[in-house]
């Protein structure tokens, strides 16, 4: 198991572009301010933040339905499918990925589930980094935590094939205004925003979020999740709270480090 999970690991490392030097300079995310706000909130919260070679979380690793954000996970698995890297994507595709992705439309979700599989989804997990993630007959139902989804998030590019890269980024950037809540609507000036949302059909049993902000060579993931909210709108209050002060001052933040490695992926054939 071991060796696999190294071979795996190799794998996803040789597939990513080239990394560039970037720097935050002395920025990092207000984890403090972050925690004390979610105690206010009702349910129970947790979230992680990553940049390349640096973490910050609370409760990242409590376990919880992902809801929609699995969708983020079977656009990779489907990608990934040895029918579908290395050829350019047809309507039938595309009819697929986009509802799913940029509506959150359930159908396609469960049309995608069923042919990639439980493997193609432990596929991604494990090349993510994903360790606590599980499957379940209901996708909604699978399990994910924070520390996961961020990491997920933080190299998803990274785990799509070349070819393919350029429009899973537009997908997650395009995502529908009236789904653009909780972070996307604190995303710091001049950065870019890749989001995924889940919410337990609008109850507020569960309200995540997971995402890529991207500006020049500069990366940052964040993923909340949330249970027990009482509603929606408590929901994406408080994703909108925890986010804010999780990403207060990165828009300071610049980089001198070249194009974002998500603006040089190869959009042409996709």
């Amino acid at each position: 198991m071991i060796a696999a999970l190294c071979v795996a690991a190799c794998l996803a490392a040789s597939s990513a572009p080239a990394r560039q030097a970037t720097t935050f300079g002395s920025w990092s995310p207000d984890v403090a301010a972050a925690a004390a706000y979610a105690r206010t909130r009702p349910g129970t919260v947790g979230f992680a933040v990553r940049t390349t070679g640096r973490r910050w979380s609370r409760g990242a690793t409590t376990s919880v339905p992902a809801a929609s954000t699995l969708k983020a996970m079977l656009l990779v698995a489907y990608l990934r499918r040895a029918g579908v890297r290395s050829r350019p994507l047809r309507r039938a595709d595309r009819r697929l990925l986009a509802p799913m992705v940029r509506r959150s439309d359930n159908v396609t979700a469960t049309r995608i589930r069923a042919i990639v599989g439980d493997a193609g989804l432990r596929r991604v997990a494990r090349a993510a980094g994903m360790r606590r993630f599980a499957p379940h007959p209901v996708w909604g139902l699978s399990r994910v935590d924070a520390a996961g989804l961020s990491r997920l998030m933080l190299e998803i590019d990274g785990l799509v094939p070349p070819r393919h890269r350029g429009y899973a980024l537009r997908l997650l950037r395009t995502v529908v205004p009236s789904q653009r809540w909780g972070v996307g609507r604190v995303v710091p000036r001049g950065w870019t925003l890749h989001l995924k949302g889940g919410w337990g059909s609008g109850s507020g049993a569960v309200d995540h979020q997971a995402a890529l902000l991207t500006r020049g060579g500069l990366r940052v993931a964040l993923a909340i999740t949330t249970t027990g909210n009482g509603s929606h709108a408590a929901g994406k209050a408080t994703l909108r709270g925890v986010a804010r002060r999780l990403l207060r001052g990165l828009g300071e933040v610049t980089s001198s480090a070249g194009p974002a490695r998500a603006a040089a992926a190869p959009p042409a054939s996709s």
